[in-house]
């Protein structure tokens, strides 16, 4: 699951500044690190659709705005696991296909497996996907554990492994229900358990390598793990990748990578849909067309590092970023892939009160 450079709000609010005030406007809700450079003001120069951009870094502070009535939003980007609770609740409105021509370019095998969370895709397309896994500083790992590449949960859930690690700095994603299905699915158990005895042991395990985390949080460590702050993450593939670019165009030395661990770990579909207060539809749609668009999805993927929908965009995209195993698993790996649900009203209530349990180290 990120805006991508923290100058790109200013910039945008110069370039949009002198904009009149009678122009249609398409507000935007997305994660943290997960658009192109380029993207918005390509949009609105073809578009002339000013856009107001904000960012979010959890699924449940998009939830919180989405369930609380009054979003102020026209487009936002929820997880596939978090969607259908959110379509039930009627926080979305149905999408008008007509005003989304583009939605032809969808891989259809990914639209079906995606209807298990929005039957019919009525409420929502997909715009990204990737996987949960390890991000890590491969100098500082092979100093520290003595090894070449990291290739189990075990180096982060094992207090044996953890502990020494501590030194270099550990990073834990601030998202329960990103981190107890990983954790359940590395002790053999099922990755969407609804049995409350194995969020117990889920949580023991996690309270028996608190004191070794460094800190919890969805997206500082991407400029942690570029700057050497830290030496492993629990992240999103994408940001891991953005972090191994970063370090790059800084030549300062330090070598990322990422690794989907051999237990398996999460597959997610990151989605476009419009709240239900939207205030500007016919915007909306138009900007959820333009994400559809081949050649502009393809751009953004080579900005952010995550995979995408559109099997049309892959001519358009670098063969390293298509050929990448990190970006596109192959099936061998994607066997491994477990796609998290939508967990029952008691079960997220107990996932909540172990993770503050957890990052309070009680």
């Amino acid at each position: 699951m990120r805006l991508l450079k923290s100058m790109v709000p200013a910039a945008l609010a110069v370039l949009f500044s002198a904009v009149a005030q009678a122009q249609p406007t398409v507000s935007v809700y997305n994660w943290t690190d997960y658009i192109g450079e380029t993207t918005l003001a390509d949009f609105q120069a073809k578009s002339g659709i000013k856009v107001t951009y904000d960012v979010f870094d959890s699924n449940e502070t998009l939830e919180g705005k989405l369930l609380a009535g009054r979003t102020g939003y026209d487009v936002v980007v929820p997880s596939n696991h978090f969607l259908a609770r959110q379509v039930k609740a009627g926080a979305f409105l149905k999408l008008d296909r007509a005003q989304l021509p583009n939605f032809k370019n969808l891989d259809p095998k990914l639209l079906a497996l995606l209807e298990k969370n929005d039957p019919g895709n009525e409420h929502s397309v997909p715009y990204l996907w990737g996987t949960n896994g390890i991000g890590y500083n491969v100098d500082k790992v092979k100093q520290v554990l003595g090894i070449d590449r990291i290739d189990s949960w075990a180096v982060l859930f094992e207090p044996e492994n953890i502990k020494k690690l501590s030194q270099c700095g550990v990073s834990m994603m601030d998202s329960a229900d990103e981190v107890f299905p990983a954790i359940l699915n590395y002790m053999g158990m099922d990755p969407r358990s609804e049995n409350p005895e194995d969020f117990k042991k889920a949580e023991a395990k996690l309270l028996s390598i608190r004191p070794y985390i460094t800190y919890f949080h969805s997206s500082k460590y991407v400029s942690d793990l570029a700057n050497g702050d830290i030496c492993v993450a629990f992240g999103y593939s994408g940001d891991v990748f953005q972090a191994a670019n970063r370090a790059k165009e800084a030549k300062n030395g330090v070598n990322i990578a990422y690794a989907i661990p051999k237990e398996g770990s999460n597959l997610w579909f990151d989605l476009l849909a419009v709240p239900a207060d939207a205030g500007n539809q016919k915007e909306a749609h138009a900007f959820i067309n333009y994400l559809l668009d081949p050649q502009v999805i393809a751009k953004v993927s080579a900005s952010v590092g995550y995979a995408n929908p559109n099997p049309a965009a892959k001519q358009y995209m670098d063969a390293e970023l298509v050929n990448n195993p990190e970006v596109y698993p192959p099936q061998a790996v994607l066997d491994k892939l477990y796609i998290s649900t939508t967990p029952p009203q008691a079960i997220m209530r107990l996932m909540t009160r172990s993770w503050s349990k957890v990052k309070s180290n009680q």
